[in-house]
């Protein structure tokens, strides 16, 4: 396990929250939280931009990944639309995760719920190289389902 350390702003309409926590000791995920003014409801099928409250600046070379919390996506079918989404080293702005609804009922997020984990994660950057013919495999261009269901 590495520890880093990486700058945090609390935004004004946040600062009675708490920053993002990892749950255990070795929790791979800081949990965000919600910082709503006000109670949002989401009916099945509908979905909402939610604000964290922070701003982050990680280091050149990372990436924080916002992903699906397991309890809230199999007791209320709560996911992230853009899973996971992609936070880059270069955005300074406010973090906010797209929640949606896949469940049957309406599910609401109040002021300082945790909604999302965030995950960092080291970055490759390649150089493409355009060329006529890949490489074969053993596998080729066989795909979905190739080595059966």
């Amino acid at each position: 396990m590495i520890d880093l350390p990486v700058k945090i702003k609390r935004l004004p309409h946040a600062k009675d929250l708490p920053l993002p926590t990892y749950q255990t000791p070795e929790a791979a995920g800081l949990d965000l939280y919600a910082a709503v003014k006000e109670p949002v409801t989401l009916m099945p099928g509908d979905r909402t931009l939610v604000p964290t409250g922070i701003a982050i600046a990680l280091p050149k070379g990372l990436e924080a990944q916002l992903r699906p919390r397991s309890g809230l996506a199999l007791k209320y079918g709560l996911t992230l639309l853009n899973s996971p989404g992609t936070i880059d080293s270069d955005y300074r702005g406010e973090i906010m995760v797209l929640l949606i609804n896949l469940g049957s009922k309406p599910v609401t997020i109040s002021r300082g719920d945790r909604i999302a984990q965030c995950v960092l994660n080291a970055i490759i950057q390649v150089t493409l190289e355009e060329v006529e013919q890949l490489p074969s495999t053993s596998r080729g261009s066989n795909g979905f389902g190739h080595t059966g269901w």
